[in-house]
């Protein structure tokens, strides 16, 4: 056992601390974090204003964070962070819709909506018809499966931003398949959006000469029972910033087709099968 820190063997000297008999996870996760964070100052020869700029970094980062707010999650995002952890977490056989971030503007308690009803409420955009259907992964259509959808308005904002703006549940509804498995509804071409860029994270990427937009999306949480719940969006494809998501959240396989029509009053349509994998099943 190592009595005394030294730089070389700091990482056996922090670890040999730990107790035998706590949470074994915790030992683990612990241990790991341990002898990366101290590879890292050690590979790169962190100088102490360094650490105390990161120190400061953090520290400011914690004050910004609020009830309406969560600055350490966009610091997570805009890392790539956030996408490692969902993918880890959602990996899914061959065939299934991929998953991505969940994003902090899903409201739960969304109307309830019948297939091929409108779902923007302030007049905005360019309507866009959404349709699909709802697959297993031996390609036979579920019934029964809820399809929350959510997006933003033609300005860039959600109806939760502006709450004295826009109608309430403003781009969002929840549909119901049916034995076809299909769904069908109308909201508008979403635009691209830039997140929140007037904390701490906005300067760590002005600094890191990175933009802080998200490309056009339409946001789907799809649940059935005895399926995975599927948390993705839809992007769309000539967006300018589908390359360079601020938070990493594009993913080949969720880049959609928005072809424009002229049919009535919808000016795109987006067609976009979603297919299921089951849950897991247990021993």
């Amino acid at each position: 056992m190592t009595k005394f820190f030294t730089e070389e063997s700091s990482v056996q000297a922090v670890n040999a601390r730990m107790g035998d008999d706590i949470n074994p996870r915790l030992k683990e996760v612990m241990t790991s974090l341990i002898n990366h964070l101290h590879t890292f100052a050690k590979d790169i020869h962190l100088t102490q204003d360094e650490w105390d700029f990161a120190i400061d970094f953090l520290t400011k980062t914690g004050q910004m964070c609020s009830g309406e707010r969560q600055e350490f999650i966009l610091l997570s995002d805009t890392l790539g962070f956030s996408m490692l952890v969902d993918a880890i977490n959602n990996r899914r056989p061959v065939g299934a819709t991929e998953n991505t971030v969940f994003g902090p503007f899903h409201v739960a308690g969304a109307p309830e909506r019948e297939m091929g009803d409108t779902i923007s409420l302030d007049g905005k955009g360019e309507p866009c018809l959404f349709e699909g259907c709802v697959f297993d992964l031996h390609g036979e259509p579920i019934e029964g499966v809820r399809i929350d959808v959510w997006s933003d308005n033609a300005d860039g904002f959600y109806d939760v931003q502006q709450p004295d703006i826009q109608p309430k549940w403003n781009n969002r509804g929840i549909f119901t398949t049916g034995m076809d498995g299909k769904y069908s509804f109308i909201g508008i071409k979403p635009v691209s959006y830039p997140i929140p860029d007037d904390g701490p994270v906005g300067k760590m990427l002005a600094s890191l000469g990175r933009h802080p937009y998200r490309p056009a999306h339409m946001h789907f949480l799809v649940t059935a029972p005895g399926y995975q719940k599927l948390i993705t969006h839809t992007f769309v494809g000539d967006d300018p910033y589908i390359t360079s998501d601020t938070v990493f959240g594009v993913k080949e396989t969720l880049v959609a087709p928005f072809e424009h029509i002229n049919d009535g009053n919808v000016v795109w349509h987006s067609p976009f099968d979603f297919v299921l994998a089951p849950m897991a099943q247990s021993d």
